[in-house]
């Protein structure tokens, strides 16, 4: 069955206008957390460019997302996106009628039909929650909504303490999310306010459902933590506790006479992974202090492996230039606008930026990045006008 849902979503992908939110960044061709994150974040500190301006950051919690999808509104908005009628029928008769059952040991409950939510477990079920929140975007400029399947997050851009375009698009959401069975878990959602002006200024609580949303100076996004001076210093602490714990099953493995390459293969898999755990995103923008602590874990499996390993300033490096290249050349990416050649071709646009927050933002080392390798040569030539003779 698997197999056969794997081949029903590429004919769905297939299928899809070009008309789907290019914010949602789950379940798509050449985007990841790393792009979601990073796209939140150039428009917040673009925006903190700006006189007398502030961002609020809604983190949003669904209740039990999946289990909540009512298949006859998601199988209309399929017919919306110009999906196939035998298709969506199919995929009506595949979410409803299927009998659920418990079993703990030998013990089996009673079987039940549930006529609502997509399967969890199932290949489809995320591309299909996706394709039911493709109508849940922003209706003002100065708001963005930032989608990875059901963990939204909202961006408010807010000019001389006018929070009003911003409520009000929360009240849109909470509104949508009730027309489409969805549940605002007010108690799990947070709110972070970005404010670096000089005068220290009130900022009310956002009213969600009648209840007030707990703001946080730090939360995870997408699975880094992001704290409300855009610093990553705990970002960076998390990530070397979780690291430094697999070092101990490292020593275990060295213990057990295991080879170095058993050793490195375990490396990367279980400590690598997670020290590069969105490097593109913050390794341009932390302190020098926080790299260094990182990369001490590093030439501590060194020394228990006892081969050399790649440093994460060359991983950085080259996991920047690949992903700047790949966002260059794909002009569905919602990043891509800003890779802009000069009239010479040879060279990309700089990006103004008034503060070191947002020079060491992904966007601006990876465009320096690509004029430093001279990678141009990759990207599509410039328009230019034709002559009039």
């Amino acid at each position: 069955m698997k197999c056969f849902e794997r081949l029903v979503m590429l004919h769905i992908k297939s299928t899809l206008p070009l008309i789907l939110d290019p914010y949602q960044f789950a379940y798509r061709s050449n985007r990841s957390t790393d792009d979601a994150i990073s796209t939140a974040l150039h428009s917040a500190l673009t925006h903190l460019e700006t006189k007398d301006s502030h961002v609020r950051m809604l983190f949003i919690d669904f209740s039990s997302a999946f289990n909540t999808v009512i298949p006859q509104q998601l199988t209309h908005k399929l017919d919306q996106l110009s999906l196939n009628t035998s298709l969506c029928n199919w995929l009506l008769d595949f979410l409803t009628g299927g009998p659920k059952a418990v079993r703990v040991g030998n013990n089996t409950s009673s079987t039940i039909t549930r006529n609502t939510g997509v399967p969890q477990g199932c290949v489809l079920s995320p591309l299909l929650f996706t394709l039911l929140t493709h109508d849940c975007t922003s209706t003002s400029s100065s708001n963005l909504f930032i989608k990875f399947a059901d963990d939204t997050t909202g961006v408010g851009l807010i000019n001389n303490n006018d929070e009003t375009p911003y409520r009000s698009e929360v009240n849109r959401l909470a509104l949508w999310c009730k027309d489409n069975n969805l549940h605002l878990n007010v108690e799990k959602t947070k709110e972070m306010v970005m404010d670096f002006r000089r005068t220290p200024t009130q900022h009310a609580p956002l009213i969600i459902n009648g209840a007030a949303v707990e703001r946080v100076s730090c939360t995870k996004f997408l699975g880094g933590h992001i704290s409300d001076d855009l610093s990553w210093n705990h970002n960076t602490a998390s990530l070397a506790n979780k690291s430094q714990q697999r070092l101990y099953f490292l020593r275990k493995l060295k213990r057990a006479r295991a080879p170095p390459p058993i050793m490195q293969t375990f490396y990367r898999g279980v400590i690598e992974s997670i020290l590069t755990s969105c490097i593109t995103v913050w390794c341009g923008a932390c302190t020098a202090f926080c790299r260094k602590t990182l990369q001490y874990i590093v030439k501590t499996a060194e020394k228990i492996v006892g081969v050399p390993l790649t440093g994460l300033s060359d991983i950085y490096r080259s996991r920047l230039t690949r992903k700047a290249i790949r966002i260059a050349g794909d002009p569905s990416h919602p990043s891509q606008r800003h890779f802009n050649l000069l009239p010479s071709g040879r060279r990309l646009q700089s990006l103004q930026a008034r503060t070191s927050r947002l020079k060491d933002s992904f966007l601006h080392q990876a465009i320096r990045t690509l004029n430093s390798f001279c990678a141009l040569p990759l990207l599509p030539p410039p328009l230019r006008p034709t002559s009039s003779h």
